[in-house]
């Protein structure tokens, strides 16, 4: 009965590894390990029965349809990981932008606010208004400088008219001398001869 049974097992064991070498060697559509996902699902719906609304599908296939399956969906998983992270980076790179854009707008604003400003002592003064100030100040030094250079003028016309008027002055004061020493000597002269008349006849 043993040995029955033992020839029974060994037929079901040797039946059950030639069905499995069979089914191991049944070679794989092309469609399931080429094709995408949706090529592979018409395939499997188009080469399958269905048997009491239930459909029959080879083990193999459905296996490799299961990983393929899980594959596309963590490489998709994986594409979605990578653009967020891209686009997070993309995201942090925008913001830095505009942050710098914002500065780069404030700065611009700034200029433009004191394009036409210059600073004199601490203080922020039109340009306009200091060209203006600038100007007014060149202006009355060189009208001061003229009225100065025309009293200098007049001072040195002065002088010398002055100096001319001396110089007659003197020759006239020394003429004035020399005519009055003579008169003066003359004077003496007639007295002296007079007192030389008078002493002779007494």
């Amino acid at each position: 009965m043993n040995r029955i049974k033992f020839k029974n097992v060994l037929l079901i064991s040797v039946f059950a590894f030639t069905v499995s070498a069979v089914s191991g060697q049944t070679k794989m559509p092309e469609e399931l390990t080429t094709g995408t996902i949706q090529d592979q699902m018409n395939y499997v719906e188009d080469h399958t029965r269905i048997y009491d609304n239930y459909r029959a599908i080879r083990e193999d296939i459905y296996q490799k349809l299961g990983r393929n399956v899980l594959d596309t969906i963590t490489a998709e998983k994986n594409r979605v990981t990578e653009l967020k992270n891209l686009t997070a980076a993309l995201n942090s790179r925008t913001d830095s932008l505009n942050n710098m854009l914002a500065t780069t707008r404030t700065e611009l604003d700034q200029v433009t606010a004191t394009k036409n400003k210059i600073r004199v002592l601490g203080l922020e003064i039109n340009k306009a208004v200091y060209n203006t100030i600038m100007w007014i100040l060149l202006g009355g030094l060189l009208l001061l400088g003229v009225i100065g250079f025309l009293i200098f003028k007049r001072n040195l016309v002065v002088l010398l008219r002055t100096e001319k008027d001396l110089k007659e002055l003197k020759d006239e004061f020394a003429a004035y001398r020399q005519s009055s020493r003579i008169a003066r000597e003359k004077v003496e002269m007639d007295l002296f001869r007079a007192n030389q008349k008078l002493k002779g006849m007494v």
